[in-house]
């Protein structure tokens, strides 16, 4: 019995390790290292900037990476639940070590960000690494469960509970990451103090619209398509499938529902500051200088 179990063990760890999750552990890293060290050695950019813009570049490359796979996945699957595609559990062992990296990433991103900003009388306070840490948490505390998440549960879940069903539905859950690119290229013209340009703009709204549609109608939509599939309404789905589905659906879509909400109220500042700025102009004949967005 004792060989059984530990064969059974060895079994899935074999399914959730493949050589695809180890070389993501490579990968990732090495990615952010290298393009670090060629944008401080090579283009000679400062390394705070260097540290920022390599962690939204690598950000970026992941998820278009996961879209683009996800694409070919959702529309490679004709039956929704049955058909199989053999990118959906390798790639999902190599994206997975993503996650683990990106919280490091965003760590080194959070200790460098003062200096990045120009505010060098508060870089003193990330000086130290357990002050840096709790600050990191305290800021970024959503995230890091998010990607824990990921990992922890929507890994070995995607991997070994699935048994090789929906991945239709995976490969559309991969598309939700469309949006990162304009989420990471609005963080890097906020860096540079380019807040206030058409492109930050025009961004501002790509963001916006493929947030909205990747992110939070992801859901509704996958349930749409299960409730064509069984030949059920839309709104009696959620009574027509196991309770952990919507459990997961609501966990996973309500962190995005949050983060909507910030990006819809950022894009409130920038263009109520747009109008402030205009009234300012006609009323005193000069342009005011106007605080950047944190």
């Amino acid at each position: 019995m004792s060989f059984l179990t530990f064969s059974g063990f060895t079994r899935m760890a074999e399914d959730l390790f493949s050589y695809f999750f180890f070389l993501g552990l490579v990968a990732y890293p090495s990615f952010y290292y290298i393009l670090r060290w060629f944008l401080v050695h090579i283009w000679k950019m400062e390394f705070c900037f260097a540290v920022y813009l390599t962690a939204r570049l690598v950000s970026s490359v992941q998820a278009i990476m996961a879209s683009t796979v996800g694409y070919i996945i959702s529309t490679s699957c004709k039956h929704i639940i049955d058909d199989q595609h053999w990118l959906t559990s390798n790639y999902t062992q190599f994206a997975v070590p993503y996650f683990i990296y990106d919280i490091y990433a965003m760590f080194l991103c959070h200790w460098h960000r003062y200096q990045v900003k120009g505010h060098e009388s508060r870089c003193v306070e990330a000086q130290t690494l357990h002050t840096a840490i709790r600050a990191y948490l305290h800021k970024e505390l959503l995230m890091v469960i998010h990607h824990l998440f990921m990992v922890l549960v929507c890994f070995p879940v995607s991997v070994l509970w699935r048994q090789g069903k929906g991945d239709f539905f995976l490969g559309c859950m991969l598309m939700a990451e469309l949006s990162t690119p304009f989420v990471c290229l609005g963080k890097v013209l906020i860096l540079y103090k380019q807040q206030h340009t058409l492109l930050h703009k025009v961004n501002g709204m790509a963001m916006l619209v493929t947030f909205f549609f990747c992110r939070i109608l992801l859901f509704p939509y996958m349930y749409w398509v299960y409730g064509q599939h069984v030949g059920l309404p839309f709104y009696r789905v959620p009574f027509s499938i196991p309770a952990e589905y919507n459990l997961g659906s609501a966990i996973l879509m309500a962190p995005q529902i949050y983060w909507f909400g910030l990006i819809c109220r950022g894009a409130f500042r920038v263009f109520r500051a747009r109008g402030t700025t205009k009234e300012q102009v006609l009323r005193n004949g000069h342009r005011m200088d106007t605080q950047a967005l944190d």
